[in-house]
């Protein structure tokens, strides 16, 4: 695999107030990776222990919010979020990490907020010469309405809209964009502004337990080629701790 360029600092919009204080008493945030949770728990998190999987921790800013680390990929995402629903109540659903911005006229810039107003299983289907089919026109849509993406809760989306960068779509994908021909074709098979790995996933999980959804994700990194991409992880956790995580962490 070729090296990632060394980090590169961008100027981005700043989202104006802390997600974290206008989310609905009960939610539970779905976050992937240890290093997220962490961002997101702020000092709450020995740095030298991994979060648990599957069991969610209350937050530490926000009395009756949970965070569970779920596990990287749309599988274990869908899989962590059913079995902690199954364990313990919850009112809404948030999936919460970074992710990779997709190439368009709207591509949002490195270390901004995205908010899903849909988030789509971007690469579940069918891999034809010269096409590409996704299950929902196959007959087997992952979604309620047999649809292949699921519109973000409309409380949710007007309570959290106010307080970031960009709202667009947000593809949740199996393999990541690491080629320009695989980003350009995931943007323009669901004209999403970011992919990510978990986000419909999670929302298919909310769905069936009949929960609310949405799905929010910084910034870290460009898609495309890999030698050409541009990233920023640590920038992007840091803005994931401003906005999710305790006020001390801002």
């Amino acid at each position: 695999m070729p090296p990632v360029p060394a980090l590169m600092p961008q100027n981005h919009p700043q989202s104006r107030h802390r997600l974290l204080d206008l989310l609905p008493e009960g939610t539970l945030l779905a976050v992937a990776a240890p290093a997220e949770v962490r961002a997101v728990l702020g000092s709450a998190m020995n740095p030298s222990v991994d979060p648990p999987v599957e069991l969610p921790i209350d937050h530490p800013a926000r009395p009756g919010v949970g965070v569970v680390r779920t596990g990287v990929g749309p599988a274990a995402a869908a899989a962590s979020v059913a079995a902690t629903l199954g364990r313990r109540p919850f009112r809404a659903v948030l999936s919460v990490g970074v992710g990779g911005a997709l190439p368009g006229p709207s591509s949002p810039t490195i270390r901004s907020v995205v908010l899903a107003d849909r988030s789509v299983l971007a690469d579940q289907g069918l891999a034809e010469p010269g096409q590409y089919v996704p299950t929902a026109e196959m007959g087997f849509g992952a979604f309620s309405d047999q649809s292949d993406a699921i519109a973000a809760d409309a409380a949710l989306l007007d309570a959290l809209a106010p307080a970031v960068d960009h709202v667009g779509a947000i593809s949740t994908v199996s393999t990541c964009s690491g080629t320009d021909d695989l980003a350009s074709a995931i943007a323009g098979r669901t004209a999403a502004l970011a992919e990510a790995m978990e986000g419909a996933a999670v929302g298919l999980a909310a769905q069936r337990a009949g929960l609310p959804f949405a799905e929010v994700r910084v910034i870290s990194n460009t898609t495309g080629d890999r030698a050409g991409q541009v990233w920023d992880l640590d920038g992007a956790l840091a803005v994931l701790a401003k906005v999710f995580g305790p006020a001390q962490t801002a």
